[in-house]
């Protein structure tokens, strides 16, 4: 995964092409490092040029706002084609489910 900042995640979300994954967390969050874990699992198990990106919510609240984020941790996939709005899960309970949720958006 990589960190990165508002303009970046943004600009990204607004550029067609590859499919996009953003996992959403807080640095404090416990649910969230349990979450990180799980997707760097899942990580391992997706094709290697898929994009995986993070990023703190308390430095992105243009992002939050526009995407209505409302907790975390969120795991928000996006089509390469950027044709239809983002899904977001918020509970993210095993490494299978991430699987499932991000091959169902992304490939």
């Amino acid at each position: 995964m990589k960190e990165m900042n508002q303009p970046e995640l943004l600009e990204l979300l607004a550029t067609k092409g590859e499919p996009l994954v953003l996992f959403l967390h807080t640095p404090l969050c416990g649910t969230c490092k349990a979450a990180r874990r799980m997707i760097e699992v899942a990580e391992h198990l997706l094709p290697p040029d898929l994009v995986i990106a993070e990023g703190n919510v308390n430095m992105l609240p243009d992002l939050v706002n526009t995407y209505q984020i409302s907790s975390v941790p969120a795991l928000l996939a996006v089509s390469a084609d950027r044709s239809a709005e983002p899904d977001i899960i918020y509970s993210i309970h095993s490494v299978e489910r991430v699987l499932a949720y991000i091959r169902r958006v992304t490939l």
